[in-house]
Order: C-alpha cells, then structure tokens, then sequence
C-alpha cells in the first residue's frame, strides 16, 4: 500500500499563516477604513464606500494579468515581491492625510493584494500532493475563512480603545510577520510549458478551461455579498444587532467542523458529493435567514452558510486548478478569484439597488431559491466536462 504523502509541510504551514494574516489585515481594512474616512478624515459614506470600490477594481482587474506575470518570473519571486508591497502599503495608511492620496494608496494597495493572493494559491496547489489537492486547499482555505471572523472583530475591538494611527500600526506588525512567513515558503517551481512567439491572445490572460466553474463561484459569492454588505443592517431592523456580531463566529464553527471532512470526501467520491449539498445549504441558509425573528433563528442561518459557503470556496479553486495544466496553475487561480471577486463587487452594488425596491427578507428569500437552482447550472457544467473528456 503506497504511503500518502503528507499536506502540513514546513512550506504548506508558512503560506498558510502568511494568507491568514493577509486576509486578516484586508478584511481589517475593509471594516476599518470606511470608519476611519467618516471619523477621521471628516468624509461621507459615499467616500468610504468608494475606498473599498477602488480596492477591489485595482484586484479584479490585476488577476487577470496574474498568470502572465508569475509565469515570466516564477511564483516564489512574485510571492516575495508582492507580500512585500503590500506589507509596505499597509505600513502607508498612518501617513496618509488626503482622501485623494488614500485612493491612489488603496488602488496600489489592491494591485499587489490580487498578486499575492492568486499567487500564494498557486504555491498551494503545486506544494499540496495532487491526489489529496482537494484537502489540502479545503485546510488552506480554513486562513481565509478564520479572517472572515479576525479581521473585522479586530477592527471593530480596536477602534473605540486607541488611535488610527495605532490601529495602522497594529495591522501593519501583523502584515510583517505575514512577509516573514513568505519568505519562508520553500517550493519548487513547475517546468513553464515550451515559449512560442506569438501575439498576446485570451490564453495570456485567462485559463479559459477554468471558466466554467469559476462562473458558479461568480453566482455563488454574487449571492454571498448580500451577507458581508447587508446582514448587520438587517439584523439591527430585526432588533438582533447584538446575535448578529456571533453570527460569522457560528459561521466560522461550522465551516471548521466539516473542512476536514469535505476535502477528503472530495478527493475520494469526487467534487459533486460535497459541492451540490453545499449549494443546497448555502440556499436554505439564505432562506432561513430571510424568516429570522429571534437570534437563534439568525445563528442557524449562520450555521447554515458556514457549513455551505464555508465549504464551497476551496473545492471551486481546486476544480478550476485541476481543468488546467500544471505550468498554469497561476491562470487558472487568478482566473476563478477575478470571477469571485467580480461576484462580490457586482452584488454589492446589483443588490443593494434591489435592496432599494424591497425588503432584506423578501431580498434574502430571492437569494436563496436563486442558489438553490444554480444546483441545476453547476450539473449541467459538469455533465458537459464529461461529455467532452476523452474516452
């Protein structure tokens, strides 16, 4: 019997600590600096809103240029690079006095976050053991999913009790030792495919075999931004604003409790095992969510998305590595999140327009039985894989 070859390695370990850490400082920010453009730069809500716009356009944007530029100079100097940059744009934040200035620090900022990101999921997928792919990249995800919950409960802890400036600080210690973590990740780089000259095509900036799953995780966080952008104004109209502050560390247990399950069942009984009952209770945790009335009804709708959003994000990322070569890992990566970054940023602004027209419940009602047909879309993606495999 071969012997399975091991996930938590020395290298494995480090990059998932430096993305925790990442995703901390970002979802950090992304709580933090709306506040801090209202409280301490004497700016409006629209002007917060737009430092977060400007943010995830520069990292939309910057995926789809990702898997051109790790393939030209090789993943784990782009890794350098970038959690270099971005340690140095976090450093920034405390010297910036002008919203205009902390437009173009917030669009640098996001540049190098796409680099980072896509980058470091590459590195997982060559460092993770094929065969046990789907585990691995489920733990790795766990870094994200943790920040989900870290990031704003530590913005939020410590902006009553210090200084901006501080604040900064403290996210910029953070974002350090993620460089240090970086610099540690040891990997050995993928043989690049055979170089042609030849025009810039499609290929230079998408994997295009990626596409197709990727597009579920478009419809999937499309929805999903209905939860970062509209559940704590829902819960204070319910009068549940206190439930609603445990409602990602629910979503967090959850999503803790089956990842070292899901991944493992992906790998053995194949991605639709885990995927389609995941979709199904992301759905009816939507659902449910639409009927709250008392806190544990909103602390189940928790438990619902975690179990099933919690889960889906690492086996999409993993099917759209494994659609492409080994050399493109960094396209196929870059290719997903530009569509599940392009998810969140259009349904914040799509839903917050419908949000408009009726009420969150009826909103979140909607969502529910739309992801609960996208069960439906993603059968269909994958009879067609099938169909056009070879025999």
């Amino acid at each position: 019997m071969t012997e399975r070859q091991p996930i938590w390695t020395r290298s494995f370990i480090n990059i998932s600590i430096s993305t925790f850490f990442i995703f901390v400082v970002f979802y950090a920010l992304l709580t933090y600096v709306p506040l801090y453009v209202l409280n301490d730069m004497g700016g409006t809500a629209a002007q917060g809103g737009l430092a977060t716009t400007v943010f995830l356009v520069s990292a939309i944007i910057m995926r789809f240029f990702s898997g051109m530029i790790l393939e030209k100079f090789g993943k784990k100097k782009i890794l350098v690079v970038a959690a270099f940059f971005f340690t140095v744009a976090t450093v920034l934040y405390p010297f910036v006095t002008e919203f205009g200035m902390l437009l173009a620090l917030r669009f640098f900022h996001g540049v190098w976050f796409s680099l980072l990101t896509t980058v470091a999921g590459a590195i997982v997928a060559d460092i993770v053991p094929p065969e046990r792919r789907g585990e691995g990249l489920g733990y790795y995800g766990i870094a994200m999913n943790l920040a989900v919950v870290a990031g704003p409960f530590l913005a939020l802890t410590l902006q009553p009790l210090v200084t901006a400036r501080a604040i900064f600080l403290i996210f910029s210690a953070i974002m350090v030792v993620g460089f240090f973590c970086a610099v540690a990740t040891q990997l050995i780089e993928q043989p690049a495919a055979p170089k042609q000259r030849r025009k810039l095509g499609i290929d230079d900036f998408l994997e295009k075999r990626s596409l197709p799953i990727a597009s579920v995780g478009f419809l999937i966080s499309f929805a999903y931004a209905s939860i970062i952008t509209f559940i704590s104004v829902y819960a204070e109209s319910l009068g549940l604003i206190q439930a609603a502050s445990f409602f990602f560390v629910v979503y967090a247990v959850a999503m803790l409790l089956v990842r070292p399950f899901s991944g493992r069942i992906f790998d053995i009984h194949g991605p639709s095992v885990v995927i389609v009952p995941s979709i199904v209770l992301f759905g009816l945790g939507l659902i449910s969510l639409s009927f709250a009335e008392t806190a544990w009804m909103l602390l189940v709708s928790g438990a619902l998305v975690g179990l099933g959003y919690g889960t889906l994000l690492p086996c999409f990322q993993t099917l759209a590595i494994q659609a492409a070569d080994s050399h493109r890992s960094g396209y196929a990566t870059g290719t997903f999140f530009a569509l599940y970054d392009g998810g969140i940023a259009v349904g914040s602004i799509a839903l917050g327009v419908f949000a408009g027209m009726m009420s969150y419940s009826n909103l979140y009602l909607l969502l529910g039985v739309f992801i609960l047909m996208t069960v439906f879309y993603y059968v269909w993606i994958i009879k067609k894989k099938h169909e056009a495999a070879p025999l």
